[in-house]
């Protein structure tokens, strides 16, 4: 997760995570990225099912229901052993979160533990009375996902009129006082709608926004031709800064980030030297603070079944179950093959990411979308964009010598 706004628009200081200790525990949710100890933020798929038929859905969700998921009693066994091992934050996913009757008894538990509790959601469920008792149990966000407008997003989820009644989700959450925000998902059908995401924001009033690079992975894998092109990527990067930066002058700043594709954060630093040197010089320190990504480490995925990954998209590998065993044990249990690698990933990348002078800022990025695309978890993931002058460059160095 790399913050737009927090890095190029100077939002974030690294006096801000210092003030914290860089503790997870103490730290605000914006800073959580900066964190030392990366204790895992942990996303769980509560359910597989979900009311709409969304084309990149990793979780290959259908509106049936399914018999072999995680029970209230065991939910609030997963949430005693996540609270003890200090787990921040609780992103309850799905499916569809809300077609769980117990979601707001389980999120409420979360909080009442001491984690803080945020959803991922289509935000069609969220009513009025949906939207009061997520306020009343004190959770902290909810990210409402969108594929562009109207016509783009019915027909990426699959159903007529969600557009409309993911608004009507919004404004809901809104009129409760519940901070809200977008989750966008980039590719060639829709990349075209990100400057209508903005205004979206602006129309809306809405203070956040996340733009997600294509993984490859469970439905998605079938978008894997739709991805960008490193061209089409940097574009679109420098279209969503561009706007970020707009937005942040005209006196509307938003919470701008990108997800899923760390090779974002070379790319805005680089971008800051040419621009602002002194800034660039703040940024690369809180790059390096946020390690890049964080599968296996700093974020971690539970299923509707109990089944621990990496994270939500690397489904056909599992560590363990929680049925069987408590998530604290396995995730910290590195003989465990991959678990292990994935701990300290940067020793067995191959290729152009073992030798890219940002490793220690991207952290080799996505290990699932090299192994999609290549069959070897450690080759250089193939969304990576810089070119291979920018991966020899040295911190500080705006070209080649």
């Amino acid at each position: 997760m790399i913050g737009i706004s927090k890095l190029y628009c100077g939002t974030v200081e690294p006096s801000d995570a210092l003030r914290y200790g860089r503790d997870s525990a103490k730290l605000p949710s914006h800073l959580l990225q900066f964190s030392e100890d990366k204790r895992p933020v942990v996303v769980w798929n509560i359910t597989r099912r979900c009311n709409l038929k969304c084309v990149h859905c990793y979780a290959h969700a259908k509106d049936i229901p399914f018999d072999n998921e995680l029970t209230t009693d065991q939910g609030r066994e997963l949430i005693d052993d996540l609270a003890a091992f200090g787990s921040p934050v609780m992103l309850f996913s799905g499916g569809e979160p809300l077609v769980r009757k117990d979601l707001p008894q389980l999120a409420a538990y979360a909080v009442e533990k001491g984690m803080r509790a945020v959803i991922s959601t289509n935000g069609t469920l969220i009513t009025p009375k949906m939207a009061r008792t997520l306020k009343e149990i004190g959770l902290s966000y909810v990210g409402i996902s969108l594929d562009g407008m109207k016509e783009i997003n019915d027909r990426f989820r699959g159903v007529s009129g969600a557009f409309r009644s993911a608004l009507e989700g919004i404004k809901n959450c809104q009129d409760a006082g519940i901070k809200v925000g977008l989750r966008f998902t980039v590719n060639k059908f829709n990349v075209t709608e990100i400057p209508k995401i903005f205004q979206l924001l602006e129309e809306m009033d809405i203070p956040r926004v996340c733009f997600y690079h294509l993984v490859y992975a469970g439905r998605g894998s079938e978008l894997v031709k739709e991805d960008l092109s490193h061209e089409e990527t940097r574009a679109a990067l420098d279209l969503i800064i561009d706007e970020t930066k707009r937005l942040h002058a005209a006196g509307k700043p938003k919470e701008v980030l990108t997800v899923d594709n760390h090779a974002d954060g070379p790319y805005i630093y680089l971008r800051l030297l040419k621009e602002d040197p002194e800034r660039a010089k703040e940024v690369l320190e809180l790059l390096k603070w946020n390690e890049g990504n964080n599968s296996g480490r700093g974020i971690g995925c539970v299923s509707w079944d109990g089944e621990v990954y990496a994270d939500q998209f690397w489904r056909h590998y599992s560590f363990g179950n929680v049925k069987d065993r408590p998530f604290s044990k396995i995730w910290m249990d590195t003989s465990e093959p991959l678990l292990g690698k994935l701990k300290e990933k940067k020793k067995h990348v191959k290729g152009r990411c073992a030798t890219c002078n940002w490793l220690d800022v991207c952290g080799g990025n996505f290990r699932v979308r090299a192994e999609a695309v290549s069959g070897d978890v450690w080759a250089p993931d193939p969304a990576c964009y810089l070119t291979d002058e920018e991966i020899a460059l040295a911190y500080g160095a705006s070209s080649c010598e």
